[in-house]
């Protein structure tokens, strides 16, 4: 038993010394944690400033507005679709329904406005896509 007893005791203290090294390698080094946060903190508020430039010129501000363009008929089958960026710029698109046929137009947008005129439709769509 004597001998049983020796080599628990020889594998716990060799057991101590590997997490006392483990323990020793996890500590942080000199430039690492709570020292190099401002520099990953810079980073990524670099990351986050390009991001968003870059999102300015996405057409993210849409707005659908659905209508009968012709009074004999119902279930707002026309609609107006204005699709846009951070600045105004892009596209507004309508479909106009009618019985026997449906026309589509595009016109482009440009700081809000457009050069073409708009009807009360595509007027309300910008409207209600802008921020």
């Amino acid at each position: 038993m004597d001998i049983v007893a020796l080599a628990a005791a020889v594998v716990a203290v060799v057991a101590l010394v590997v997490a006392v090294a483990a323990l020793r390698s996890a500590r942080p080094r000199r430039g690492d944690g709570v020292d190099a946060l401002p520099e990953d903190v810079q980073g990524l508020r670099q990351e986050v400033a390009a991001l968003r430039a870059e999102s300015k010129d996405a057409l993210r501000h849409l707005a659908v507005v659905r209508y009968d363009a012709f009074g004999d008929m119902g279930g707002h089958l026309s609609w107006s679709l204005a699709l846009l960026d951070d600045g105004g710029h892009g596209v507004v698109l309508t479909s106009i329904h009618g019985r026997s046929e449906a026309r589509s137009y595009a016109k482009s947008i440009t700081g809000w406005t457009c050069e073409q005129q708009l009807s009360p439709e595509e007027l309300e769509a910008i409207e209600h896509a802008r921020p």
